[in-house]
């Protein structure tokens, strides 16, 4: 078992995977192409009765890059794990939610869009983040030479130091929605997969009395471990049904998680892609390197989209930059992964 290397690469073992286990496949053009200008899609592998009253959503690169340990995972559940599935249930397998993000190998979308910020009530007025007015030029200087690299981490470090670490993720990757050129912008709207993942579960989970939904994610924790994250509050029907279904959910609002509070995360508001249904979200979010590396990367990568060039030279490094941050390539990783996603899978096709 181990990750793809492109995202066409990923593509087509899932896809070939999916086939192999009697899926129904669906595919859904993106209208942006790839850095190699290969086609960009959402696909889609359904494996169980149209009209099941149970079904499971998988669904991998919510954060583009994060799709390569999805990919995998998925990949590897239908040509190995399927038979598993009670006929009953239906289980829908959604490859890449943001296949732009996935292909560039970035965490956000064609518009800079973090699309787990990007679930906010767009009739309200956005949520607030002045502290991030602070940080704006220092997280994606104008520049990216050496010299500027250290004195922005130098100065952020010192607001790790006078704010504390954990206020400094909450600001930085809270959520904001008033620089386009910012790390976990938020967008001004509903984006592409945003407008696509309503669509889809209208009409897909139109006859479920029950759905479990599994978002799968990188970057935050131990090497190697999945902590499964609800975006509610304990006593929420949203959290404790998960807790029930799963045991050692934590949830992001009571701050015992990985993860800080997010503004406009699509599994906050999952209950309303089917609300008709009993809905069970998770996500799990599986470790990969330390917070100050993955942020590193980050501001790389946001640099390099608006000050630099996505197709010239300093691309490249920037990219191995991002994907080694979300995605480690040791096989050893792929293979800690896969039990967590495994036992996760078999407790949500149980209807």
């Amino acid at each position: 078992m181990h990750l793809s290397p492109t995202y066409p690469i990923a593509r087509a073992a899932f896809l070939d995977a999916a086939r192999v286990a009697g899926a129904t496949v669906t595919s859904f053009a993106h209208p942006l192409l790839g850095p190699g200008g290969e086609p960009l899609a959402v696909d889609v592998a359904e494996l169980g009765p149209a009209d099941a009253e149970h079904v499971v959503l998988v669904v991998s690169a919510t954060h583009g890059v994060e799709g390569y340990c999805g990919s995998a995972l998925q990949t590897r559940w239908l040509s190995a794990r399927a038979d598993e599935r009670p006929a009953s249930v239906r289980v829908v397998h959604v490859h890449a939610l943001n296949p732009y993000g996935m292909a560039w190998v970035r965490r956000v979308n064609e518009d800079n869009v973090d699309l787990n910020r990007n679930f906010v009530d767009w009739s309200q007025p956005v949520p607030a983040n002045p502290d991030y007015d602070l940080l704006a030029e220092l997280l994606v200087p104008g520049e990216w030479s050496a010299a500027e690299q250290q004195r922005t981490t130098e100065v952020l470090l010192t607001y790790a130091m006078e704010w504390g670490f954990e206020r400094l993720q909450e600001v930085v990757s809270g959520g904001q929605y008033s620089y386009p050129t910012g790390v976990f912008y938020g967008g001004t709207g509903p984006v592409w997969s945003h407008r696509w993942l309503r669509e889809f579960c209208a009409s897909a989970l139109a006859a479920a009395c029950s759905v479990a939904i599994i978002d799968l994610h990188t970057g935050l924790g131990p090497w190697g471990v999945g902590e499964l994250i609800a975006s509610a509050a304990p006593g929420d029907p949203l959290f404790d049904r998960a807790a029930e279904r799963w045991t050692d959910v934590r949830s992001m609002l009571a701050g015992d998680s990985v993860s800080a509070v997010l503004a406009g995360d699509w599994m906050n508001v999952a209950d309303q892609l089917a609300p008709h249904a009993e809905v069970t979200p998770v996500t799990i979010e599986y470790g990969t390197v330390d917070p100050v590396t993955v942020l590193q990367s980050l501001r790389a990568d946001a640099w390099l989209h608006s000050h630099g060039d996505p197709t010239g030279p300093d691309a490249p490094a920037v990219r191995a930059q991002v994907r080694a941050a979300f995605a480690d390539d040791d096989p050893a990783w792929i293979a800690a992964c896969w039990p967590r996603f495994h036992d996760v899978m078999t407790a949500a096709v149980r209807s």
